[in-house]
């Protein structure tokens, strides 16, 4: 299975998009859970629409934008077992896979130019977890 669930808010629409239609070109089944357009919206509710999809293996994988990639990022975290990663450099997408099993990619469309967004979804989506001793701290994590 090849699915990302993929969110934003206002701020982050118009990079949604164009993450959205980068991944069909790579061979990705994407479901945009929106929101849709440059108007104003609550981020946390496409957090949580992206984090449910990715807890509730309706998907591999989860990315979620807003302006800063704070805010939806901690969203998506409020789904127990979703481990969003806010990622700003390509270093941070490979360790978020390497040592965290991140199963969703937070970004800031408004912290990160368009380029380096798309590097970074490069990265996260070819890294994989190295599990082994990695394992046992995403197991303390889950049970908290």
């Amino acid at each position: 299975m090849n699915k990302i669930a993929i969110g934003c808010d206002h701020a982050a629409f118009q990079e949604k998009e164009n993450i959205r239609k980068y991944l069909i070109t790579k061979g990705y089944e994407v479901i945009d859970v929106g929101t849709n357009s440059n108007q104003s919206v609550n981020y946390p509710e496409f957090g949580h629409k992206v984090a449910r999809m990715v807890t509730e293996s309706v998907v591999n994988k989860g990315i979620v934008i807003c302006g800063s990639g704070i805010g939806i990022s901690i969203a998506a975290n409020k789904v127990k077992g979703a481990r969003a990663a806010l990622c700003t450099t390509c270093k941070h997408a490979e360790m978020s896979r390497k040592h965290n099993d991140a199963n969703i990619l937070a970004l800031g469309a408004r912290m990160t130019e368009y380029n380096l967004l798309e590097k970074i979804v490069d990265v996260w989506l070819s890294t994989d977890f190295e599990g082994g001793r990695h394992q046992k701290r995403i197991d303390k994590i889950e049970k908290i």
